[in-house]
């Protein structure tokens, strides 16, 4: 959202395409946001509308991109447009549609701690405010059709497909978190009173199942136990970086539980705390001085020992094994690459980092560009990182996607491919092997021509030629060897 508005503000069409129904990912979900503690729709919510109404930015939710071609200033953009089978023009948002569903099924959106309906609105805050269909579980009887005084519902919507022309593409696909049932020792899923972070955000928020209220079965819990890096710093389940965000969001959700239960009992079991952040460390102590116990230490296992649960942990600093008996334990679950991520990074042709994410053209001097002209990245589709620093790279990368918009033009390196046409055979080898999609096959002279805006002078086609037409431009043959000859 922060890119989109930046760029549009500069005076350029953007087109903003979000899979879900409503903008505001993962932000959406929380109730605050550490170190300031302040409310997270409150900071959100402004910017949603904001993008919403912007005569520069069109809005295109519960949308797909499903096919990417041409190269920097001149990308063709394939989009899907999935049928929300709902006149989005005419919709008001009253909700009587869904009062009259009889579907009920567990939300996503509150990780199945609460019921949706089978038309439903994501989130009160939803932008747009527009109800959509779950084809998926309909049961086709129409009653919200019955119910919608706008006439709204349109059963026999189909997907659409259109194509849009765009000089710039910013990748910010954000992250999915870790699923917690990979860590089956800790018990998620088994047992009701492990829950993630995540879930117990959706407990602490006043809009959430519980309207604010944290209680597992009716009851406040006495004793909470939180563990951090489950699906992070973790060989064991192939995942060895760290997510930066679980302390402090820890420490946040740590805070809530003493503000609202101050007699519970706090303890925080930790392999290492990471406070980077600006007031990051401030708030750590101020958690410390509340009350939240500090015990450093991997947690083996969690099992149920009567009513209660036992965490089962050695304390590093003491140099002797414990165990906690826990009435809730929390488990603060990492950031992971998001869904589906590997078909997008298919189309763009951009490499993954060893971590997983979109890789970057440089750790330090490219962080939010990629080795194809024209696409940038921002957000934790790079890796994980907290809001300041998404928010930072958003500028970052609306900026650097600006320069050729305004100038009409892209710098490139000289490597490119270079064709001889008298030696060019046209069997097409070099084609097969281009990453990128650089080389062409002219149909009329029979040889093989090169796009250099998409060629990045990696010379796999060069090495692959059987004719030796095929070489780097300012490193042919010849020119390595005279300089060979030089040497000698």
């Amino acid at each position: 959202m922060q890119a989109a508005l930046d760029i549009a503000n500069a005076g350029f069409k953007v087109y903003l395409v979000e899979k879900e129904p409503s903008i505001g990912g993962h932000m959406a979900q929380l109730d605050d946001v550490f170190p300031t503690l302040d409310c997270a729709a409150c900071i959100q919510t402004p910017k949603m509308v904001e993008v919403s109404y912007h005569r520069n930015i069109e809005l295109l939710t519960y949308c797909e991109v499903t096919g990417i071609k041409g190269q920097a200033g001149n990308f063709r953009v394939e989009i899907r447009k999935k049928p929300r089978y709902v006149d989005i023009e005419k919709c008001t948002g009253c909700g009587d549609c869904a009062k009259s569903c009889p579907v009920t099924l567990p939300s996503e959106w509150d990780l199945g701690l609460a019921k949706r309906k089978a038309i439903y609105i994501p989130f009160p805050q939803a932008v747009p405010l527009k109800y959509t269909i779950d084809k998926s579980v309909c049961l086709d009887c129409r009653e919200c059709e019955k119910a919608c005084e706008a006439k709204a519902i349109k059963l026999e919507a189909q997907a659409e497909e259109i194509e849009v022309n765009v000089g710039a593409i910013i990748v910010a696909t954000g992250y999915d978190l870790f699923d917690a049932g990979l860590k089956p020792e800790y018990g998620y899923g088994s047992y009701p009173n492990v829950i993630t972070g995540m879930e117990l955000e959706r407990l602490s928020i006043a809009s959430g199942p519980t309207q604010g209220e944290i209680q597992i079965n009716g009851k406040k819990p006495q004793n909470v136990v939180f563990i951090q890096c489950v699906g992070s710093r973790d060989k064991s389940v192939g995942i060895e970086y760290c997510s930066r965000v679980c302390c402090m969001y820890t420490a946040k959700q740590a805070h809530r539980v003493k503000e609202e239960i101050p007699e519970a009992k706090v303890t925080i079991c930790y392999i290492d705390i990471r406070a980077f952040g600006k007031g990051h460390e401030q708030f750590y102590e101020r958690v410390q001085r509340e009350g939240v116990i500090y015990r450093r230490g991997s947690v083996s296992e969690i099992y149920k020992r009567r009513e209660k649960l036992v965490v089962r942990a050695e304390d590093t600093l003491l140099g002797e094994p414990f165990e906690e008996e826990a009435d809730l334990v929390v488990l603060a679950t990492g950031l992971v690459p998001r869904k589906g991520f590997r078909d997008l990074m298919d189309m763009l042709k951009v490499a993954q980092s060893p971590d997983g994410f979109f890789l970057e053209a440089h750790p330090k001097l490219g962080p939010v560009e990629t080795i194809i002209e024209g696409i940038f990245l921002a957000g934790c589709c790079q890796g994980p990182k907290d809001i300041t620093d998404t928010i930072a790279q958003a500028h970052a990368a609306a900026g650097k996607a600006s320069i050729p918009l305004f100038l009409g033009k892209v710098r490139k390196e000289p490597l490119t491919s270079l064709i001889d046409e008298e030696v060019c055979s046209g069997c097409r080898i070099c084609e097969k092997v281009c990453e990128y999609g650089a080389l062409g096959f002219d149909e009329r002279r029979r040889i093989m021509t090169v796009n250099e805006i998409l060629c990045r002078g990696c010379g796999a086609c060069s090495i692959a030629c059987p004719s030796g037409a095929n070489q780097i431009r300012n490193f042919t043959k010849k020119q390595a060897l005279e300089m060979i000859t030089a040497l000698i």
